[in-house]
């Protein structure tokens, strides 16, 4: 994203000497020269800029001109990053335009795939990417929701933006519906282990957001589609997955609790929050959901049920990001999708 202001770069160094402490920007984490996994924590907050009341920090690497923007006076994010050695420019701007930068060099590392958290790709693994910026993607109201209203609409978004161009979904809502957006990205019919990643931001207010689900379906080489249902569930505050309850021809497809928790109610508004779920099916359509990944910190699923239908669609991979009302009146909410990544093999 475009930085608003102009910065005039100023050195740790600096900073430390000129500015009383806990003035200007404080960067908790990292600490200069550690060496981090992507994504790391980055945890830092200024009090002031110049004798400035703060109104927004952000953070930038190396030379790049793309800030991303918190307006707050507190960073608490987790932040992906190519390996090798980087600086890590954090940002704060005054209420009356002054600015103040402190700079901290890491070093990335490059094990694994890139997306830290221990997480693991084989080298034959296939990958889709950027699938936030395919043109195909449609809306429509979850029949699942009950007698809810929902309706939404969808533009592409450079600001905010985690990697560069983000999908904005606008969803209006009323009885606690629900609406859910989807897109085809290919078809592959025998590929049994999958890895979905993805960056997503709740504009605040987002107290009106009940669940956050976020799908993918697969049409198998019989013919039966396997649903991959996770959300994060507001009601519960819990990760849920979907088995099926009936057989293929005659489903019942339901949520089911697992024992990890997750609320969006306590998701930082305004904030890119980085989402990671790792799950595998057999040739009978018996899904293993194994790990979700929320910011870097891993929750155990490891849990196997049925969840293939007989829905007699032709072969597709299927992904889905649906967005539930938490009100029994009329409310809306503002939720962006960015570096959407599946990983198959």
């Amino acid at each position: 994203m475009k930085a608003a202001p102009k910065l005039t770069l100023i050195s740790s160094l600096f900073v430390a000497l000129a500015l009383p402490a806990m003035a200007g920007v404080t960067v908790n984490s990292p600490v200069n020269s550690a060496s981090v996994s992507s994504p790391f924590s980055l945890s830092a907050i200024a009090t002031s800029c110049s004798s400035q009341s703060v109104t927004a920090m952000g953070y930038s690497f190396d030379n790049s001109p793309d800030t991303t923007i918190v307006n707050a006076s507190t960073i608490e994010t987790s932040v992906g990053a190519s390996a090798g050695s980087h600086t890590l420019h954090v940002k704060a701007w005054g209420n009356k335009g002054a600015s103040c930068v402190t700079d901290v060099g890491i070093t990335v590392g490059g094990s694994g795939n890139g997306n830290g958290g221990g997480l693991s790709i084989p080298s034959n693994a296939v990958s889709v990417s950027a699938i936030q910026t395919m043109g195909d993607w449609h809306a429509e109201k979850d029949s699942g929701t009950g007698s809810g209203y929902a309706s939404g609409e969808m533009s592409m978004a450079s600001s905010p933006s985690h990697g560069g161009t983000a999908r904005k979904f606008s969803t209006s809502y009323a009885n606690y519906g629900g609406e859910r957006y989807d897109i085809s990205f290919g078809d592959d019919t025998t590929s049994t282990n999958f890895l979905y990643d993805g960056w997503v931001y709740l504009a605040s207010p987002s107290n009106s957001i009940a669940n956050v689900e976020m799908d993918m379906n697969q049409v198998m080489s019989n013919g039966q589609t396997v649903i991959f249902g996770f959300q994060c569930d507001g009601w519960n505050g819990t990760w849920d997955y979907t088995k099926n309850a009936g057989t293929p021809e005659k489903p019942k497809d339901v949520w089911v609790k697992s024992g990890a928790s997750c609320n969006p109610h306590n998701w930082s508004t305004n904030t890119w929050h980085h989402v990671q779920v790792t799950y595998s099916r057999d040739d009978s359509g018996n899904v293993t959901y194994k790990s979700a990944w929320l910011d870097g910190v891993e929750s155990a699923i490891n849990a196997t049920v049925p969840s293939a239908f007989a829905l007699g669609w032709s072969p597709a991979l299927l992904t889905n990001l649906q967005v539930d009302g938490a009100t029994s009146g009329s409310s809306s909410s503002t939720v962006y999708l960015d570096d959407l990544i599946i990983y198959r093999w």
